[in-house]
């Protein structure tokens, strides 16, 4: 049918239109045809060139009717909210990515509202590094930030993070709990480093109240490693960080959406990741004995040398017995579930607000996590278990209850929420829009995602195609796994002379990407005023790059190494350094437990 538009949203416009000028004809133009018959009719009784010069000024006021009517009857589009969800550490112990040991009933039914992309990979699987690459569009070899003990500011004072953007375009932003990685400590907020006064309008963050303590629980290392512990606790959700986050999130959803304004609001959840530490009823959805524990198979390719950590972590681990890993498994669980209540209550609000066709809700882990693949129970690795993590993305008109199976990366969170709010970043991004994939998830993605990983003076980039993951490490050392035959990654096959060729062709992709180059945290820092909570250390988000630094001097036992960084670490926390631009207190009141940062 040459000549018709046939597209929809083209029609309505069509129809908008068409009542509009309606509309004027009734109100403000009903006079124009009889002003143009009177014309006519008189056009015998007046100079030919005032004939001319009224049909021409009635001329102009039809061109200029037709001109204005568009933008009197189409009035600006109505800006999207965003609610961004991030749960810390979490793999796909997710009942919508079939886990069928996990409850996760509502992150399963926000699936079902939206698409669940199958193959969502990060760019660099710890915290701080993975954070700054989603929310700044960058990957790690652009931003350079490859450990928690850097502020991202300190190497990107300029850069115009993903809430940043939206600020500068009218949006309200909000941070509850950790969006942006604020500390080595659960509870620790470093000077700046929530970004408060450019990213966010308002952050905040939470600690445990008293009501709130640990009834049962222990360290599963005996003390060494401290982050390594499980603790079931007395009291309500909202007596924990995480309880409170909701709260506050569903409270400035309220407020915002009552004054008229449009917002970002960012729930950032501490569970699942350690220290294991969730009320006890969501342990008792796990009873001891009730879950099945993944061993790998006794034919298990040997790692490479950088492969994953050693040092204490593995020392560790490699002592756990199955009651250990039973524990330690079950406690991840109940994060798990303790966070997917949270989730439930941010979607009841949507529900009872009516929100969902206003709202853009992007759900997401920060990072992969190994559950005893190749005897590995933490991050910071570059196989499948850590480099994957869930995402989950409902946008107003868009396919409800898909599944993406093509492969998408982190770095495309910041394009996509850009493309539907209908802003553009001032630098150029590393990912891609994943609006086309939202209207169809069957269209075809990217052809491969990318990670990167320390290991001290050395490290190691993937990549990720349909079938292959490939690692090629700078001590020279390289893995290829086979995902669609090998999905646990088992056997490596990069020795095997008929892969030759196609590793020729990984290693082009990965020339794409360009080699990472170690940057100077150079920027003065403000002296450290935090706030620690009593729930432990998150220390385990700087795994094992000190040990592989000792490895790479050579001079030093591990040991020995950790503990001549520690002791440095230890020394410049305590040097002068210059004022805080910002100031952090408790507040009072009502809610003794909330930390607020004021500019």
């Amino acid at each position: 049918m040459q000549g018709i538009d046939m597209n929809p949203k083209h029609n309505a416009e069509a129809q908008r239109r068409g009542v509009a000028v309606r509309q004027f004809w009734t109100a403000a133009g009903s006079e124009a045809p009889r002003r143009f018959g009177n014309l006519w009719r008189s056009r015998k009784a007046v100079s030919p060139l005032r004939f001319a010069t009224a049909v021409q000024n009635l001329s102009a006021g039809f061109a200029l009717l037709f001109l204005v009517v568009p933008s009197l009857s189409a009035p600006a589009a109505e800006k999207l909210n965003v609610l961004l969800i991030i749960a810390d550490d979490l793999r796909d112990t997710v009942g919508c990515y079939g886990n069928r040991q996990i409850k996760t009933p509502n992150v399963d039914k926000l699936a079902q509202r939206g698409v669940r992309f199958e193959h969502a990979y990060v760019q660099y699987p710890v915290c701080n590094p993975s954070r700054t690459s989603f929310l700044t569009g960058l990957r790690c070899e652009q931003t350079r930030l490859v450990q928690n003990t850097v502020s991202f500011r300190s190497l990107l004072p300029n850069i115009v993070t993903l809430p940043q953007l939206l600020r500068q375009n009218g949006w309200h932003a909000a941070s509850f709990g950790k969006i942006f990685h604020v500390g080595e400590v659960m509870g620790e907020i470093r000077d700046g480093w929530t970004d408060l006064g450019k990213s966010w309008d308002e952050a905040q963050m939470f600690q445990a109240t008293p009501e709130g303590k640990v009834i049962e629980g222990r360290n599963l290392t005996g003390g060494k490693l401290k982050w390594c512990h499980w603790g079931a606790t007395a009291g309500t959700d909202d007596d924990q960080p995480d309880g409170q986050t909701a709260v506050h999130s569903i409270a400035a959803i309220e407020k915002l959406t009552k004054e008229g304004k449009p917002w970002m609001v960012a729930a950032g959840f501490h569970r699942p990741h350690d220290p294991f530490i969730s009320p006890k009823k969501y342990f008792d959805l796990y009873p001891p004995g009730s879950l099945k524990l993944y061993h790998d198979p006794t034919n298990l390719t040997p790692l490479k040398p950088l492969s994953i950590g050693g040092g204490a972590f593995a020392e560790a681990f490699n002592a756990f017995t199955d009651r250990e890993r039973m524990e330690f498994l079950r406690a991840y669980y109940a994060g798990v579930s303790f966070m997917d209540a949270q989730v439930g209550r941010l979607t009841e609000t949507l529900d009872r607000l009516k929100l969902w066709n206003k709202t853009v809700v992007i759900f997401m882990g920060d990072h992969g996590y190994h559950h005893n693949e190749r005897n590995w129970w933490n991050k910071n690795t570059i196989f499948e278990r850590s480099c994957r993590a869930p995402f989950i993305v409902v946008a107003p008109g868009e396919k409800r209850g898909g599944v993406c199976h093509s492969l998408i990366e982190f770095v495309d969170l910041y394009p996509t929420i850009a493309d539907y709010c209908g802003v553009t970043s001032p630098h150029k991004l590393a990912g891609e829009s994943l609006r086309p994939l939202l209207e169809n998830p069957a269209a075809q993605g990217r052809e491969a995602a990318f990670s990167l990983v320390m290991r001290g003076r050395n490290y190691g980039q993937t990549v990720r195609t349909e079938r292959w993951r490939y690692i090629q490490w700078t001590d020279g050392n390289a893995e290829l796994y086979d995902e669609l035959a090998d999905p646990q990654e088992t056997r490596d096959v990069a020795g095997d002379p008929r892969n030759a060729k196609l590793i020729e062709e990984l290693k082009a992709k990965l020339k794409q990407i360009g080699p990472f180059e170690p940057a100077e945290d150079t920027q003065p820092k403000s002296k450290k005023q935090s706030k620690r909570a009593a729930a432990g250390a998150e220390l385990s988000d700087e795994p094992e790059s000190d040990v592989h630094a000792a490895a790479a001097f050579g001079t030093r036992s591990a040991n020995e190494m950790i503990s001549s960084l520690e002791r440095e670490r230890t020394s410049k926390r305590a040097e002068a350094r210059a004022p805080s631009a910002f100031q952090f207190h408790r507040s009072v009141g009502s809610d003794p437990n909330l930390i607020h940062m004021v500019p």
